[in-house]
Order: C-alpha cells, then structure tokens, then sequence
C-alpha cells in the first residue's frame, strides 16, 4: 500500500464521518426553513451513499483481486452516479434561496439535461469502455474518451456559477459565502489532483464544501429567526403602546376636567405628566434598542404622578433609585407598576404603596419593584413564579429583556402579602459602554 492508497483511504473516511455528522445536524436543527431543511437531508444522504460507494471500491481494487471486478464496476457505476447528481441540485438550491422557482427557470433545465447526457455517457461507457473500464484484473484505467465525460459536470459547474453571478443581489452575504464555498473548494482540490495522479480528492472536498454551505446557510437561518423575533417583539411592544387602556385615558382626561375648577395648578401639573407620558409612550415605537434607565423612570413617575392625582390617598409611590447608570429595553417598568395599580387599588382594601429601588451589584443593575396589595395571594416568599407567570405582558418584558440586553426577571409575593418583582441588567459588553458612560455623564 502506497501513501496514496493511504490517504485516499483516510480521506473517504473522513468524507463519510462529515457527511454523517450533517445528516444528523439536518435531523437535530430546528431553525432552518421546512423545504431547505428537507434539501439538505437529501443531499447528505446521497453525499454518504456516494462517499461510501467510493470507499468500498477503493477497498476492492486495492485487493486487485480478479473476484471483486464485478463488484468493482457496480460501485464505480454508482459513485460516478451519485455524484453527478449533487451539482444540479445546487443549481435547485440557488433558485430556492432566490425566492424563484426553479421549474420555470431554463438555465435549471439545462443543468437537468446536462446531467441526462452525463447519465447516458455513464451507462454506454459500462458496454463500451471508452471514457474508463475496469479490467478483470481489477484495475481501474481510463478510456480514451475519458476527457469527454467530464464536459457535462464541468458546465453544470460554469452554469452554476454564472448563476450565482446573476441572482447574488436575491441572495444575503452568508448565502453567497455558502454557495461560493461550494463550487470553489471542489475545484481548487481538482486543481491540486492534477499535481498529484491518483489522489483522490473528490470525496473529501465535496463533503467538505456541502457542510461549509449547510452551515453558512444554518447560520444565515439563525440570524434572520432572532431578527424575526426581535422584530415580533417590537411589534408587540407598538401593538402595547397603540392599545392604551381607553379607560385610563378616560379616567385622566375627566380628572383634568374637575381640576381645572377645583386646582387649576395641579390640573396643569397633571396635564404635564400627561403630555409626558404620551410622548414616552409613541417615542418608544421608534427605539430599536435599549434606552437610559433615567428615561424609563421619568416614564414610570409620569404614569404614576397622574394615576396618584386620580386616587389621591389610595396610592403611594416610594422611590430609592441611586443607581441609574444602565440601560434598560423600554416599557419595561410601566407595564408592571401598571399591573400594580390596576390590581392594588381598591376602595374595599388598604391604601396601595409601590416602592421602586435600584442598586448597583458586582454583576450589573437590579431594579426591585415592590407593591403591598393582595398580589400573589400571601404565597411564601421565595416561590418564583416566572415560568408559570400567565401574563402576556410579563412574558413580553421577559423576552425582551433577554434579547436585547440579556437581562432577566423574576416574580415572587412579598413577605407578608403583595408582589415583589426583580428585574437583573448585565453588565453590557464593550459596545456599549460609549453609552453608559455618556448617560452617567448627563447625570
């Protein structure tokens, strides 16, 4: 055994673990669209039964055993045809990834007739031995027509090529990374195979080139799923801002209406916070990332100021918030103080106070809003309620608290009754300390 005969052994073996290892990633993923997903457990299943076909032929004329011959053939045969099927089903995929169907392309269709004549050279030159034969000593020569049986698989590959070319603005970077990735690795290995006669670099650089592209495009995947929830997210929070409870705007506005009589100042102090408030509330759906928490808070004490004007000695509000310099996604606090005031007053119990406190940890910011009304129904302290929370809004600020700045929360009731509520902002990465220092700066 030659080194040769070596290498080309380890390296098929190579080629079927990787082939096996993108079939099991095509099964086990879940971020890749249904139809691109189905492609490339195609395309791995015939990419192992092609490596494994150039495996076990190897192995056979290695033996040069005159018995194996037949075997030898029928092997070949089906290497040479699983693999010519690979290339026109990039051809399938590029015009999948373009958002084009490929049956009413024609350049699809040539490829597709490119691969008949490959498939009908195949077959005549198992009578005819003019592109390669086997001999009975099995061992594997090549025709003189050998050149010809390359033609089609070589323009398949120019008229993939020239395809990528065209349609690369339909497609993103990662794809056309993907797509580059294989048709350029194949061909600067056959490159290399011209130096060194009788290494075979087919298996490992096809199987090599199809995982490149499977995990670029997974990649690409991942990329446009979180875009799509943020994006989702964000719509939420807009459909949130759009839907402001018509009661409480009522309730404000009637308020305003008895003060302007009864306290004119407070009814204008109460106007203002009003004003405030709706400002905070439509500039939010333009924000497409996290603000400074002193913006937050303004928010918070303008919802509140209005709604302690309305119920006057039934609501309190307690703040301790030293701690100010982070940033948090907005219309995270509003929300759940909302729920407190919605929830916690009420004539028939005692008057409801909120407390909001922040403080700075080794680990990043903690806010903690407290209320003291009936909350959790007086549980014990200490049972996290989050993964059970049935709230949409909380399960908003959850997500969005962990996509956008990896933040956390967490509910629980209060010691004796209420709810306490703990909100954790990371430290950021470096990215953006630009931002928080200059908000500390303003501060």
């Amino acid at each position: 055994m030659t080194w040769i005969d070596l290498t080309n052994i380890i390296m098929s073996a190579g080629g079927v673990t990787i082939s096996f290892l993108g079939s099991f990633l095509t099964w086990t993923t879940s971020y890749m669209k249904k139809d691109i997903q189905r492609f490339f457990r195609v395309l791995f299943l015939i990419l192992s039964l092609y490596i494994i076909s150039d495996l076990v032929c190897q192995c056979l004329m290695f033996s040069q055993d005159s018995d194996y011959a037949t075997l030898s053939r029928i092997f070949m045969f089906l290497e040479s045809l699983l693999s010519s099927l690979l290339l026109p089903m990039l051809t399938y995929l590029l015009f999948r990834s373009a958002g084009m169907e490929p049956g009413k392309a024609r350049s699809y269709h040539i490829a597709l007739v490119l691969l008949l004549i490959y498939v009908i050279l195949l077959i005549s030159t198992q009578f005819s031995g003019k592109m390669y034969y086997i001999s009975d000593q099995n061992v594997y020569h090549r025709g003189e027509l050998y050149p010809l049986l390359l033609v089609p698989p070589v323009l398949i590959m120019l008229l993939n090529m020239i395809i990528l070319f065209h349609l690369k603005k339909k497609l993103t970077r990662k794809e056309i990374l993907a797509f580059t990735a294989y048709l350029a690795i194949p061909f600067v290995c056959m490159l290399v195979q011209m130096w060194f006669y009788g290494l075979i670099l087919t298996a490992i650089s096809t199987t090599i080139s199809a995982m490149c592209m499977f995990l670029f495009i997974l990649s690409d995947q991942i990329e446009h799923t979180i875009r799509q929830q943020r994006e989702n997210l964000e719509a939420q929070a807009n459909i949130r801002i759009l839907q402001m409870r018509p009661h409480f705007i009522y309730n404000t506005m009637t308020s305003i209406y008895y003060l302007c009589e009864q306290d004119p100042k407070k009814a204008m102090q109460t106007i203002s916070d009003f004003t405030d408030y709706l400002r905070n509330n439509f500039s939010a759906m333009a924000k497409k990332d996290t603000i400074p928490f002193r913006e937050e808070l303004s928010h918070v004490r303008a919802y509140l100021s209005i709604e302690q004007t309305r119920f006057a000695d039934r609501l309190f509000v307690e703040y301790d918030t030293p701690h100010i310099s982070f940033r948090i996604p907005p219309l995270t606090l509003q929300p759940i103080v909302e729920n407190s005031v919605k929830h916690g007053v009420d004539p028939e119990l005692s008057p409801l106070t909120i407390r909001i406190s922040t403080r700075e940890t080794p680990e990043g910011s903690e806010i903690v809003i407290t209320d003291d009304g009936m909350g959790m129904e007086c549980k014990q302290p200490g049972d996290i309620q989050d993964e059970k929370d049935p709230h949409i809004a909380l399960n908003n600020i959850r997500a969005r608290l962990d996509m956008m700045c990896g933040g956390t929360i967490s509910v629980s009731p209060g010691e004796t009754c209420g709810t306490v509520v703990r909100i954790f902002i990371p430290y950021p990465p470096k990215k953006h300390m630009t931002n928080i220092m200059d908000d500390a700066k303003v501060n």
